[in-house]
């Protein structure tokens, strides 16, 4: 029998450290299946001696697998009494606080005790008020007898699962692999029960998540379906957890389709795919290397190696429960191979750098901070012709901002409290998050761009931030971010504020294009000032490119929702030459 002071005692959080190790564990024996292959007799080998090491191999197969199935039950349990524990957990705070606003006290016991009593009641009053605290106490006892109830029925099944491992109860799922032998039946029976969202909407997969029991959501995260990493709406935790878990999949399928590819030589035509499935192996490598950080720990939100291109996205610090989260969208040339690692650097420091000012502030606020490469950015060897439909078009930025809007929605969709929600983008990727703006509903508070081509569109209502929560930067000498190619030049759009990258009382200054996130800047400075809530804090200012002191004459292009600026013959007084010189700029950026 569960005792109120017992629950009062129990701790959620270890609960959540043990269904970790748990994992961890099954991770183990699930990797040692290459040595239990390895282990069979050599072909040839017959006679007594044989058969004997072939009974003894098959012996230590059927423990392992009992052994994985019993580690993958205790699991589901484990994380299912976890989530009871913290929910109930909830419920004795919600009451505790209810009783003490009306003058009872919940004793260890679990019993009411009126401890404040109203006084010079008139007596006309005195039995109106004496029902009300009689039903207010009645209220008290029925809260603390479900939550007892609760508490002894979570006790009980993590008892019985407990159980059947100890008794080897627990029958290995279907298949010859170890991993096969997580998948019980039981698992596959809850895992099944919980059906699928009713479309791919953020909202429609927060809310079915929701829905679920802590039994059905334990069973789908021990054995989570392909789609759950990358569905928006489910908690990031989740995503890690389902995206961490494919990883090995994924690689499996990418080395099959290289070996297909390469048996017999390699055609011309194959040379391309061939190198696409190599580039996806090494973004793999890098996937795996960043997500290996744990200062603060990463959560691996993307997972897609569909297309051209492996597409990803790494939290730093915990998505779910951060009061402030930003989500980082790179831009041209951009590949997960080449550039995640530095970008979750970056973000990391972000984070450090959000977490100081806050705390310079008297707050102790969370942080987390998303790079999201979860789009297929125009790379150089693509079409680079800068001024034609190539990779200054804006198609890719427009399928990457219908998948980011999602992204942002799923955020905000997942959590049963909303977080401070800053959507960055650098370069095209701000032409992408602009896109992403645009389709609203999205959740975003502040939005950052910097060394921006355009957001595809002149005007900031389109973008669906609150009034006077957009910033733009631009550094001396980024002659990118005038090029004005989606929807014109946004230094010259009304409604953003201007935040400085010139050297400060807060850090150094930055010139070019791709230093803007760099430490000790006054540029990093006013991202995390506006990543932390902080506005007041940073530093404003503007800083002319060559093109901004151009005389321009907007005209419309056939692209829905652009215009470029016409640099023409005009030129304003002493700029003599500089529309060429920033054509010639930017043609050397995109060689």
């Amino acid at each position: 029998m569960v005792s109120f002071a017992d629950v009062r005692r129990w701790k959620p959080e270890g609960l959540d450290a043990v269904h970790n190790d748990l994992g961890k564990r099954r991770d183990d024996l699930v990797n040692l299946q290459d040595e239990l292959d390895g282990a069979k007799n050599p072909e040839g080998w017959s006679g007594k001696a044989a058969d004997g090491s072939a009974k003894q191999h098959e012996k230590l197969v059927s423990d392992m697998r009992s052994l994985v199935a019993e580690v993958a039950t205790v699991r589901v349990a484990v994380a299912a009494a976890a989530d009871d524990v913290a929910r109930i957990k909830q419920q004795i705070e919600q009451a505790d606080h209810e009783a003490q606003a009306n003058g009872f006290e919940i004793t260890e016991e679990g019993g009411v005790r009126d401890v404040k009593p109203p006084q010079d009641v008139p007596e006309d009053q005195l039995e109106q008020v004496k029902q009300q605290r009689i039903q207010v106490r009645d209220k008290l006892v029925e809260t603390i007898e479900k939550i007892l109830d609760d508490a002894e029925k979570a006790d009980a099944e993590l008892a019985k699962a407990l159980t059947s491992a100890e008794q080897d109860k627990i029958e290995p799922g279907k298949g010859g692999s170890l991993a096969d032998a997580a998948n019980t039946d039981d698992i596959q029976a809850l895992a099944a029960s919980a059906g699928k969202p009713k479309d791919d909407s953020p909202k429609a997969a927060a809310e079915w998540w929701k829905s679920l029991s802590d039994e059905q959501r334990a069973a789908l995260r021990e054995n989570p379906p392909e789609w759950l990493g990358n569905r928006d709406g489910i908690p990031a935790e989740v995503r890690d957890e389902a995206n961490r878990g494919r990883i090995d999949d994924v690689r499996n399928d990418l080395e099959q389709q290289k070996r297909q590819l390469e048996q017999g030589g390699v055609s011309e035509d194959e040379k391309e795919k061939l190198q696409q499935v190599n580039d996806k192996i090494k973004s793999l490598d890098e996937v795996e290397k960043t997500i290996a950080k744990e200062d603060p720990p990463r959560q691996l939100l993307v997972l897609d190696s569909s297309g051209e291109r492996m597409k990803a996205a790494v939290g730093v610090g915990n998505v779910d429960t951060a009061d402030h989260v930003s989500v980082f969208t790179p831009g041209y040339t951009t590949t997960v191979q080449d550039s995640l690692g530095d970008y979750d650097s970056k973000m990391a420091d972000l984070v450090k750098e959000s977490k100081a000012e806050l705390l310079r502030n008297g707050k102790d606020d969370s942080v987390a901070a998303v790079a999201w490469l979860g789009y297929e950015a125009p790379q150089k060897s693509e079409d680079t012709d800068v001024f034609g439909d190539s990779v200054v078009s804006s198609s890719s930025a427009q399928e990457g901002g219908e998948k980011l809007n999602n992204f942002y929605k799923g955020i905000n969709q997942s959590r049963d409290t909303d977080p401070h929600l800053t959507a960055i983008g650098h370069s095209y990727g701000s032409t992408t998050t602009g896109y992403a703006l645009q389709g609203g509903g999205h959740g975003v508070d502040d939005a950052i761009i910097f060394g921006s081509p355009g957001v595809g569109t002149n005007d900031i209502e389109d973008l669906h931030v609150p009034e006077g929560h957009a910033y733009r930067l631009e550094a001396k000498d980024d002659q990118v971010a005038d090029f004005s190619r989606f929807g014109g030049d946004p230094s010259h759009m009304d409604g953003f504020k201007d935040l400085s990258t010139e050297k400060s009382n807060e850090g150094k200054g930055v010139e070019g294009h791709s230093d803007y996130l760099d430490t000790e800047t006054t540029s990093q400075h006013n991202m995390a000032s506006v990543v932390a809530g902080l506005p007041d804090n940073t530093v404003e200012g503007k800083t002319n490119g060559v093109g901004d002191v151009i005389s321009y004459v907007p005209h419309q292009t056939q692209e829905a929702g652009s215009a470029i600026y016409d640099f023409g013959e005009k030129t304003v007084s002493g700029a003599k030459d500089l529309g060429e010189k920033t054509v010639s700029g930017i043609k050397d950026f995109f060689s």
